[in-house]
Parts: structure tokens; C-alpha cells; sequence
């Protein structure tokens, strides 16, 4: 058979062909067929749903600030992309899906691996020089190898995903260059070699080459146990201080808006505790449709954005925000006292109340009347998020209940539980409940050109006997 010279063949006066997806000799020679394209694709689809569930399962235990923002906003991509995939698989005649299937033993030993990892430094070398590292190959390789005509649609689907697991594994080694030095990696080299053995065995994330029995397992030898404990790094300090009610301030009438601004960027940083409470739901949590786990990390991720808001808030005022009391008292209680049942209860019920008009809209409404556009800007992105997540709340916590007003009388009922113990922290020598607010507002004063108001450097109402919405806490647990 003479193959014609395809290079020959012209379009319409040189226009673009196949509507610029490829030229017609790149679409006209072999390629996978669609039991080939699906095969990988699941590989592709197992590794973004492994990388989703370590990244959750990592984020609350880990202390350091900016780690556990960049795990919320990966474990979100990762998400996204296992979404994405699994409705490509179920285009691609491939009923029943398996989805849920491993697709091969070393690949499960491998990401448990990364999982068990028992320091940061090796997870950090396990995701980022591993993981992701391999599964950027495997989509690149995918879209060498299918026909970028006829696979269209699972071609642009791994060049969006690719774009944004190199944005991961930029991150990632800029990441181990700060925080793993020769000695950490001297150290792990072992397991290194596990972890290659273990890919190699699955003929490599995608399954392109031939498959063997994988190594035997290190640290995923005992069994992963999740740590539902929040942890800070050092900057945080004086981790159960409820010495600053930023609620009794914002809705006072008689304090300007300007001060304000002030605790609306601190709730905003303390909401790091979110994340570290959602992914204790998330994760503990099991047999939910996948869109539960891709609504719930989207919330968690918007959850974490809306922290590192209050962090460029306060650097734009030239306001060391470490000086603030950012307490970890609500993640750690619902982490440690309640089911995950309990936890989404509050956080339904706290969602709920920012719905009215004292809510969010009031948020806005003060950083608009404050005159800081940056303040006024993060108020309308945050109030449209929450917006956003009472809808979740709706679809995924509502539901077991069967009503709204049974959700939120639970919801209130789960919060009371953990509101009521300032006196005992402070009894037990874990805090003295010092106010952290002076110090805030005197820096933002200074860039701000201001003498303080004495009336508002004096506040002094604490968490004691009130809750974040007002109402009153009875007694102390």
C-alpha cells in the first residue's frame, strides 16, 4: 500500500485544520483504542482520588500554616479532576464504570506509602517528587499517544489537568527546597526506592509497561490511622485564648467601621480552622456519592482562601497578624468530642445565621463604609462563598434530616456543647485569655496615620459568656 504524503494535503486557503486540534497526519496515524484510553484514564482517575484523599487526610495535623492552605487547595484540585474523569469514563461505552476498582496492587501500596508517611519531609518527597511528578508523565504520555481527533474530549480534559499538576509540582519542589535537606533525604532513600519499585510494578502509574508483584510495604505496613488533632507551627501562640469577641465588636453600632475592618480580618485568618475541621469530615466519612467529597472540598478550599484573605489583609496594614490569639478551641473540640454528624451540624447551623441580614451582607456593607477596597473586595468574595456552601449544607447535611428546622435545632444543640469552656482552659494554665487586641490596632493606626481611639484600644468583651453569634454560653465545661 503507497501511503500518501499527508503533509501535501491543504485546507481551505491554509486555514487551520480539524479546528486547529491537530494537523491531518497527527490525526490520521494509529493510536489507542478506546478499551486502551479507558484503562488509563482510571489510572489517571485512581491517582487523582488517592492524591484527593492524602491531602485531606494530612491537612489537620499538619502545623505549618502555609502547608495546610496549599493541601486544601490541591486536595480541591484533585477533586475537581477525578470528577472530570469519571464522567469521560462513562462516555467511552463503559458501563459499569469500576471506578472504585484498584486498578493494580503496587499502585494501591504506593500512595498508601505516601499516605503512612510519618514526617512532613516525606510526604512532601513522597507527593511531590513522586506522585504528582509521575502522574504529569502519565497525562503527557496520554496525549501522545491517543488520537487528538477522535479522543478530543479526554485530550483537552489531561491538558487542563496537566496545566494545574505542574502548578502543584512547582509548588511542591519549591516546598522541599525549603523544608528537606540532604540529611532528611539521605535518610529516606530506602523508601524512595519503594516507591519506585512500587510504580514500576503497576507497569508505572498509567500501565503502559509490564506489571509485577509490588515490594513489601514500610510504612504502610501498620495500618494508616487519622490524626484528627489540629496542629499550628510556631507562630501561632497561645492556642486556646478566647480573650477577643470580634462579633460583640463588629455589631456594635457605636465603633466605626473602620476598626472593624480589623476583626473582620482576623475571623477571616482564624478560619484556618475550617479546614481542619472539614477535612476530619471529609475523610472520616465513607460511602458518599463522589460528589459529596468534591462539594465538601470545594467548601474546604474556600474555607482556607478566605484565612489566607485575613493573612493579605493584615500584611496590607503592616500588622504582624502572628500577634493576634488565633485559637484552634473549635476545631480541635468538634475534632475530639463530636462524630462527624455533630461537626457538620455546627457548621450547617453557623452557615445558616451568616444568611441573614446581620450576616454576610453586614460584612460587606462594613468594608464598603470603611473605605479599603481590598477589605470591601474579600467581603463580597467571602459572602458569595457562603452563600455557596449554605447550599451544600442544604444538599448534603439537610437531607438527613428530612427538614431545615430539625437541622438547625441540632446544629444548635451540637454548637452548645462546644462554646462553654473558657473558665476551664484558663483553670487549666492553658491560657489566660490575655487580649490580643491593642497590639493589632495600634499597628493598623500607625500605617493608617491615626491616633487610637481610646474607647476602641479599651475593648475588652471576651468569648466567656458568649458564643460567635451572641448568644449566651451557660457555664463551663
Amino acid at each position: 500500500m503507497n501511503t500518501p504524503d499527508l503533509s501535501a494535503y491543504k485546507s481551505y486557503r491554509g486555514l487551520p485544520p480539524l479546528a486547529g486540534l491537530a494537523t491531518i497526519a497527527e490525526a490520521a496515524r494509529p493510536c489507542l483504542s478506546i478499551t486502551e484510553c479507558v484503562m488509563r484514564l482510571k489510572r489517571l482517575h485512581y491517582a487523582f482520588v488517592r492524591l484527593h484523599e492524602i491531602l485531606t487526610a494530612r491537612i489537620t495535623a499538619e502545623p505549618i500554616y502555609e502547608l495546610k492552605s496549599a493541601f486544601s487547595h490541591q486536595a480541591y484540585i484533585c477533586a475537581e479532576h477525578a470528577s472530570a474523569l469519571r464522567t469521560r469514563v462513562g462516555e467511552m461505552r463503559e458501563p459499569p464504570l469500576g471506578l472504585d476498582e484498584v486498578p493494580h496492587e503496587g499502585l494501591q501500596v504506593f500512595f498508601d506509602e505516601i499516605l503512612a508517611a510519618p514526617t512532613t519531609a516525606e510526604l512532601l518527597v513522597g507527593l511531590y517528587h513522586h506522585a504528582f511528578r509521575t502522574l504529569w508523565e502519565s497525562l503527557d504520555r496520554y496525549m501522545d499517544d491517543t488520537n487528538p481527533l477522535c479522543d478530543a474530549p479526554s485530550v483537552r480534559l489531561c491538558r487542563f489537568a496537566q496545566m494545574e499538576v505542574e502548578d502543584i509540582r512547582v509548588f511542591g519542589t519549591q516546598a522541599i527546597a525549603c523544608l528537606v535537606d540532604e540529611s532528611m533525604h539521605a535518610k529516606m532513600l530506602g523508601w524512595d526506592e519503594t516507591l519506585t519499585s512500587c510504580r514500576l510494578a503497576a507497569g508505572k502509574l498509567d500501565g503502559v509497561g509490564p506489571t509485577v508483584a509490588p515490594p513489601e510495604r514500610m510504612y504502610s505496613a501498620k495500618p494508616y490511622t487519622y490524626d484528627p488533632v489540629p496542629r499550628r507551627d510556631e507562630r501561632f501562640q497561645d492556642l486556646w485564648n478566647q480573650g477577643v469577641n470580634p462579633e460583640a465588636f463588629l455589631y456594635d453600632p457605636e465603633f466605626a467601621a473602620q476598626p472593624k475592618t480589623l476583626m473582620m480580618l482576623f475571623k477571616r485568618i482564624r478560619e484556618i480552622d475550617v479546614p481542619e475541621m472539614l477535612a476530619s469530615i471529609i475523610h472520616q466519612t465513607k460511602g458518599k456519592p463522589w460528589k459529596y467529597y468534591r462539594d465538601m472540598s470545594r467548601q474546604l478550599w474556600d474555607e482556607a482562601r478566605h484565612a489566607m484573605m485575613g493573612e493579605v489583609g493584615f500584611a496590607s496594614l503592616g500588622v504582624d497578624w502572628t500577634q493576634a490569639r488565633i485559637s484552634h478551641n473549635w476545631s480541635t473540640r468538634l475534632n475530639t468530642e463530636c462524630t462527624p454528624m455533630e461537626r457538620h451540624a455546627v457548621l450547617f447551623f453557623i452557615e445558616q445565621g451568616l444568611m441573614t441580614r446581620t450576616g454576610k451582607r453586614f460584612e460587606w456593607e462594613v468594608g464598603t463604609a470603611s473605605g479599603d477596597p481590598l477589605v470591601k473586595t474579600m467581603q463580597d468574595f467571602d459572602w458569595a462563598d457562603e452563600v455557596l456552601h449554605a447550599q451544600l449544607g442544604r444538599e448534603w447535611y439537610v437531607k438527613e434530616f428530612g427538614d431545615l428546622k430539625s437541622a438547625l435545632e441540632y446544629g444548635d444543640q451540637c454548637w452548645s456543647r462546644v462554646t462553654s469552656n473558657w473558665a476551664n482552659v484558663r483553670d487549666q494554665g492553658l491560657t489566660s485569655h490575655e487580649s490580643w487586641w491593642p497590639v493589632i490596632y495600634s499597628q493598623a493606626c500607625r500605617t493608617w496615620g491615626i491616633t487610637p481611639d481610646p474607647r476602641v484600644l479599651a475593648y475588652a468583651t471576651t468569648y466567656e459568656t458568649q458564643r460567635a453569634d451572641l448568644k449566651a454560653v451557660s457555664g463551663s465545661a
